[in-house]
């Protein structure tokens, strides 16, 4: 076989294996086309054929919550402030004379009480002792005076009626002695009134308390040379204290502020729960208005007095002592309001509006008229309607016309107390 023959069957040979390759390949596809076709048509099939979920709307649950009938009735206010307690009275004694102190009370010590007209210090008497025995001396000598000036003016009224002659009145007086006369008689005066004053020393040098007192500070001891400045004892009154309670103006109308002496405050109970517990309290009247305002322009105060802040009379000895600057709440009593609706104020909701369960079993989100405000309950005058039922349960969010329920089916529980009064107040 020779070359070229060769070469010519490697040619025809050369088609042949290619035209084989393409067809392989194209089975290859074909296969793989129908794997992916069939497995296509099978999912299509199994998501004609498979059961379908249907979405619904859950029930809807109502809301079990508790109510209370709403009670229209007759509440008396009380507007709850803050005060703190200052004396009614109170004095620093200086005394009137200057002098050595000789004498000092066992009762002149910080915190003792001491009775009205008690001798709390003397002075040492002597030197005005014997002022007042200079002064009576000065006093008989110029009486002795006057009487000899009258006897000498009867005797030339004699001569000048024995005269028997018309003067004028300049001459009638000279002669008649009045001039001398009217000196006698002041220089008597002045010397009554120096020994007076003598004696007026004199007492001065003995120092009493001025009114029922207790000793905040004493500033002698005894042996002190004292002036007309110094300074010997302080002393508050027992008798009363006050508490200056600030109120704001609105709060203003439900107290009775007397106008006069004889008229009556507003009745008020102090309370310190601090210092004497939470059941203790010590009762109080208002006094008066006092005529000024905070420098805000929105509080002015109220001065209300209590008797016997320090329980020394025998009926108040086992009531609690009302300390000068203590911080204490005053309750006072306001006037009545009538046809009102108590709600405690956990249950007055934002915008001033209750929850009311209303005949349909839903929620009513109802706008009231507030009357009255206080921290533990407001009183209502419009907006509800005698035995509603007020939603007690606090709902996270709450829509209006939302289904509610109460526990058992029942109607309601009972309603929550709402006391005769209600505590602090604003409008």
């Amino acid at each position: 076989m020779t070359a070229d023959h060769r070469v010519r069957q490697d040619r025809q040979k050369k088609p042949r294996r290619w035209f084989r390759t393409l067809v392989g390949l194209t089975l290859r596809l074909l296969i793989a086309a129908a794997f992916i076709l069939g497995a296509l048509a099978l999912y299509r099939y199994q998501m004609q054929t498979s059961p379908r979920a249907v979405r619904r709307k859950p029930p809807t649950q109502a809301r079990l919550v508790q109510v209370a009938p709403v009670q229209r009735g007759q509440r008396a206010t009380t507007v709850t402030q803050m005060g703190p307690v200052i004396p009614a009275q109170q004095v620093m004694l200086r005394p009137q004379v200057t002098g050595q102190i000789v004498e000092i009370a066992p009762d002149v010590v910080p915190g003792a009480y001491v009775e009205a007209g008690r001798q709390l210090f003397a002075i040492d008497r002597r030197d005005y002792e014997i002022a007042v025995h200079q002064r009576r001396s000065e006093v008989v000598r110029a009486l002795r005076d006057l009487k000899i000036e009258q006897a000498n003016q009867a005797v030339a009224r004699r001569e000048y009626e024995l005269l028997g002659e018309e003067l004028d009145d300049d001459d009638r007086e000279m002669v008649l002695r009045e001039p001398q006369r009217a000196s006698a008689e002041a220089a008597y005066e002045s010397a009554q009134a120096a020994l007076q004053r003598a004696e007026l020393d004199l007492a001065r040098c003995t120092i009493s308390a001025p009114f029922n007192a207790i000793v905040q500070e004493k500033s002698v001891d005894l042996g002190a040379t004292v002036s007309l400045t110094s300074n010997l004892v302080t002393l508050i009154g027992t008798d009363e204290a006050w508490v200056r309670v600030k109120v704001p103006l609105h709060e203003l109308q439900w107290i009775t502020i007397p106008r006069r002496n004889d008229d009556l405050g507003s009745e008020v109970t102090i309370r310190n729960p601090m210092a004497w517990g939470a059941e203790r309290s010590r009762r109080g009247r208002v006094l008066r208005l006092l005529g000024e305002l905070e420098p805000q322009g929105l509080l002015t105060q109220v001065l209300v007095g209590i008797a016997d802040p320090f329980c020394l009379r025998p009926e108040n000895r086992d009531q609690p002592q009302v300390l000068v600057g203590s911080l204490v709440s005053a309750e006072i009593q306001g006037r009545t309001l009538d046809a009102v609706f108590p709600i405690e104020r956990p249950y007055v909701r934002d915008d001033d509006t209750v929850w009311i369960m209303n005949g349909a079993g839903e929620l009513d989100i109802r706008p009231v008229q507030i009357v009255f405000r206080g921290p533990t309950h407001i009183y209502v005058d419009g907006g509800l309607t005698e035995n509603e039922k007020l939603v007690l349960t606090d709902i996270a969010a709450p829509v209006a016309g939302m289904p509610l329920r109460v526990p058992g089916g029942g109607e309601s529980r009972g309603a929550p107390p709402a006391g005769p009064t209600i505590e602090g107040g604003q409008r």
